[in-house]
């Protein structure tokens, strides 16, 4: 079990930053309401994926008190328009910082991942989940239809058919279940999902930094043909051959 340094900023800040090495964890902290996000702590958690993602050579993303995010604030929605769409704003701009990070985002989720919280999850590069935890799309509950991009994040997880169903349904996903369905990466016991995300960033953090860029990149596009897909690649390897990242890894692999 590693050493826990103390987390920054202050104790009551939305987001709590601790750095171990080359890896940044980012924890929802918000324990008395299952960490649901209002519009500041979205705000917060933006500005740290941002500044992270400069920073660190790997993110994870989870939240305090054995509970990953209960979604939005309800109590903290509003239907005033200038308000509502800088909420939106705020969303739609998290949503698209997950999907195009350069640098890898893994989510260790304990206890839930409901609404907003699922779509943070779904957007990430890995998913750690504890057997226990639970993944609902639970917009519909309150009248509302996805944000965050859970509904192009979600599709892509687990297949149109079945995210079209979580997202009209109450049905949640735990366990197995979860796994099979490619919703979450790795399953580990309860209370061990951050611990296993930390082994899984130390192994990231180890790659090529341009390289793992390059294919965060090429994944988070969705091409519309093959002519396309081989044309964003060519672009990328031919930078990539000519970087001198590259041309020391082949050369240390040709000496061996």
């Amino acid at each position: 079990m590693m050493n826990t340094p103390p987390k920054h900023p202050a104790d009551d800040a939305a987001v709590l930053i601790e750095d171990r090495g080359d890896v940044r964890i980012l924890t929802l902290n918000a324990p008395s309401r299952r960490n649901a996000l209002d519009l500041a702590a979205r705000l917060a958690l933006l500005r740290e994926l941002r500044l992270g993602e400069a920073q660190a050579r790997v993110l994870i993303i989870t939240g305090a008190g054995g509970f990953f995010s209960a979604g939005g604030d309800i109590r903290s929605m509003s239907d005033d328009p200038v308000e509502s769409g800088q909420r939106l704003d705020a969303l739609a701009a998290l949503a698209q910082q997950l999907v195009h990070s350069r640098v890898p985002v893994i989510a260790a989720v304990e206890g839930g991942a409901f609404g907003m919280g699922l779509a943070i999850a779904s957007a990430a590069t890995h998913v750690v989940s504890g057997r226990g935890a639970r993944y609902e799309a639970s917009f519909v509950k309150i009248g509302l239809a996805p944000d965050t991009g859970l509904s192009w994040t979600l599709p892509r997880r687990i297949g149109p058919t079945r995210a079209r169903h979580m997202m009209l349904t109450l049905t949640s996903l735990a366990g197995q279940p979860a796994l099979d369905a490619g919703l979450v990466d790795e399953l580990v016991d309860d209370g061990q999902a951050l611990e296993r995300a930390l082994e899984v960033a130390a192994e990231l953090a180890r790659m090529p930094a341009a390289a793992v860029a390059g294919i965060l990149s090429l994944s988070s596009h969705v091409a519309a043909t093959i002519e396309a897909a081989t044309g964003a690649e060519s672009r990328l390897q031919a930078v990539l051959l000519a970087s001198e990242e590259s041309k020391a890894l082949r050369a240390a692999f040709l000496s061996r």
